[in-house]
């Protein structure tokens, strides 16, 4: 239902404003076909009214239909028509088919003049005319827009002296409104509205513009004109702030209800920019910075845009008329002038409407003072009867005696009923009089009550703006805090998360420590043993030297046996068989035993070595040249097995020291 009530509102924006640009053709067309109408008999001929036709179709920027006038008056064949004939015409194939924005308003204005002006506007035979030929066209303009909505258009005094205000004010000229007083006091059938032959003729004759130059003249009713009939809100030098290259730069700006557009100069040549203006712009007053003193800034959805004035004052009449456009842009209201233009005929209304009331009044008064005169006329009457009745019972006293006195009781009871009708009268003028005063009472309290229900009604619009306003910035900011509380418990979690994992990882590298210890402690002892083997082997060693003399014939074949045993053979492997006797293939292979076991069970205890020692030891009985080279292996591996696990135990300690800062090593560790 609101979706709906919204479009019908829409609707109804678009069918008035529609209405009011007929409206405003219909004034320029009915001079047109007035000019034309050369006998004043409210008929034109269908040649004229083809051309004007075909004009107005070209301004307005619409398809003309020659044929349409002809079939349209096919009954007429070619006679004159009325203007109330040719008025369905108009609507139907003209007006109807106008769009407003797709014709220029000036250009159609000027074909109307130009028309109308030839017929019915008057120069100075002498040359002296206060206004130029541009000059009238924009007061014709003006006119137009401020007449009353009836034919033939005549402007009301008030108008024309708001009219004139306005001029006198750009002009930097006191009005003085007592030309325009004599001026209606000479013409009292005037006194209604004048033309704009009149009015044009009045300003022309120089009373207005007292000795004024021409120039100042015309540059008054430009500025009129573009404020009222373009509906230009205030145009003006300002600087303005770049987006890009954030410079400041000079521009003209033009200010109207819908857009803020900027030029190069105030010639209008060179358009720069514009700005849309609606009801979600603002105007802010911005504090001096980059060498720029009276700054403001323009607000929209999209941009803000940095502008500076000349002083406070023009600063302050911008930002004005800034929000006067925001406002109208917020009511749905296009024009200023025609919202002013509406409450002044509103103000007329009731001011004629209390001025009716009160000729009302004055003549109901009049009324019952004409019915007070009336009643003491019958009172006089009464009098008057009394004494020729008087007379006539003195005549006949002697003979109607009773009957007199039966008469005069007769009278004296309508005097009395006289003097109490008298009294009451007396007493309903009183009252109608305080009831007078009551009702010019109530107006006056009436009138101040409607300024105080404006004044609220534009406080209270204010207030539910402002209401508005901090609603959507409550909204957003209870939307963000939200988003921060969802961020925040997500972080609590993980944080959560992230104390229970290096708790559980601290546990960890606390028993990794223990166990790297322990096997420390066994790879240290397993070294005390091989460095006491060692030396046992060296003493073997000397031995075996004597014994080297009489292998040489075998060193060949010792290398080829030490290459093969150089590799490394897992577990399962098989050794591919050779030609020396079974006793060295067992001692090669509890050299290899031992060596494995070595290598890869660092972790066990010192029983899981007594097999590679005692292999050990028969080898080097058997060969004593070999014995030395698997003692040097043996101490290679078990040195690497050491440092390895030195390494593993320091990069633990490190991961334990990071995590946990207040842990220190263990003095195992550390050494």
């Amino acid at each position: 239902l609101s979706w709906q009530w919204g479009w019908v509102l829409c609707c109804g924006r678009a069918v008035a404003a529609m209405m009011e640009l007929r409206n405003e053709l219909l004034k320029s067309i009915w001079y047109a076909f007035t000019a034309l109408d050369v006998e004043k008999s409210g008929k034109v001929s269908k040649s004229q009214l083809k051309v004007l036709s075909h004009n107005l179709c070209t301004v307005l920027h619409i398809p003309h239909d020659p044929v349409a006038l002809e079939e349209h008056f096919r009954d007429d064949d070619d006679g004159p028509v009325s203007s109330q004939g040719y008025m369905p015409y108009l609507n139907k194939y003209i007006l109807d088919k106008v769009e407003e924005g797709a014709f220029i308003k000036e250009n159609f204005d000027e074909l109307c003049w130009t028309l109308t002006a030839k017929k019915n506007y008057r120069h100075d035979k002498n040359g002296n005319c206060t206004l130029s030929d541009r000059d009238a066209f924009r007061l014709w303009c003006l006119f137009n827009f401020l007449s009353e909505d009836k034919y033939p258009l005549v402007m009301v005094p008030d108008e024309i002296e708001y009219l004139l205000k306005k001029i006198c004010t750009d002009m930097n000229m006191e009005w003085c409104a007592g030309e325009l007083d004599d001026f209606f006091s000479q013409e009292p059938l005037q006194q209604n509205g004048i033309t704009v032959w009149v009015f044009l003729e009045w300003v022309n004759s120089g009373r207005f513009t007292r000795g004024t130059e021409k120039d100042t003249v015309t540059m008054a009713i430009q500025e009129v004109y573009q404020e009222i009939i373009e509906d230009v809100l205030k145009q003006g030098y300002l600087w303005k702030k770049g987006q890009l290259r954030r410079n400041w730069t000079e521009r003209w700006f033009i200010l109207k209800p819908s857009i803020l557009s900027y030029y190069v100069s105030e010639d209008r040549k060179e358009k720069k920019g514009s700005i849309p203006l609606d009801r979600n712009c603002c105007v802010e007053i911005l504090s001096d910075r980059d060498g720029k003193r009276c700054m403001f800034c323009v607000k929209t959805p999209s941009r803000t845009y940095e502008m500076s004035a000349s002083d406070t004052k023009q600063r302050q009449e911008w930002t004005t008329a800034i929000q006067t456009a925001i406002r109208l842009q917020a009511e749905g209201k296009k024009s200023l002038h025609k919202d002013l233009k509406q409450k002044r005929h509103d103000q007329r209304a009731l001011r004629e409407k209390q001025k009716a009331a009160k000729e009302e009044e004055l003549q109901r008064l009049k009324q019952l003072q004409e019915e007070k005169e009336r009643k003491l006329q019958e009172l006089e009457l009464l009098k008057e009867a009394q004494r020729q009745a008087e007379t006539l019972l003195k005549e006949e006293e002697q003979r109607r005696k009773q009957q007199h006195e039966e008469m005069q009781r007769a009278l004296e009871i309508q005097l009395r009923q006289a003097e109490q009708a008298r009294a009451s009268m007396q007493a309903e003028m009183v009252l109608k009089e305080a009831e007078a005063d009551r009702q010019k009472k109530r107006i006056r309290e009436l009138e101040d009550m409607q300024k105080l229900l404006e004044e609220a009604l534009h406080a209270e619009v204010t207030a539910r703006q402002e209401e508005e306003a901090k609603r959507y910035a409550q909204t957003r900011l209870l939307s963000e805090e939200e988003d921060k509380m969802k961020a925040l418990m997500q972080l609590k979690e993980e944080q959560e998360e992230l104390i229970i994992k290096t708790q559980r990882e601290k546990q960890e590298l606390r028993q990794e420590m223990e166990s790297k210890s322990k096997i420390l402690d066994e790879a240290q002892q397993q070294l005390e043993e091989v460095r006491v083997n060692r030396q046992r082997a060296d003493q073997d060693v000397m031995a075996a030297q004597r014994k080297l003399r009489q292998a040489s014939s075998h060193v060949k074949h010792w290398n080829v046996q030490m290459n093969r045993l150089m590799h490394p053979i897992g577990p399962g492997d098989k050794r591919p068989s050779c030609s020396v006797g079974s006793g060295f293939r067992g001692t090669i292979g509890g050299q290899k035993d031992g060596r494995v076991k070595s290598l890869g069970k660092s972790e066990e205890n010192d029983n899981a070595n007594e097999p590679g020692k005692e292999n050990l030891h028969r080898s080097l009985s058997n060969s004593p040249s070999n014995a030395s080279s698997v003692v040097e292996m043996e101490t290679t591996a078990l040195n690497g097995q050491l440092k390895r696990n030195s390494m593993e135990s320091k990069k633990s300690v490190h991961r334990a020291s990071t995590e946990d800062q207040e842990d220190t090593p263990t003095e195992e560790l550390m050494r």
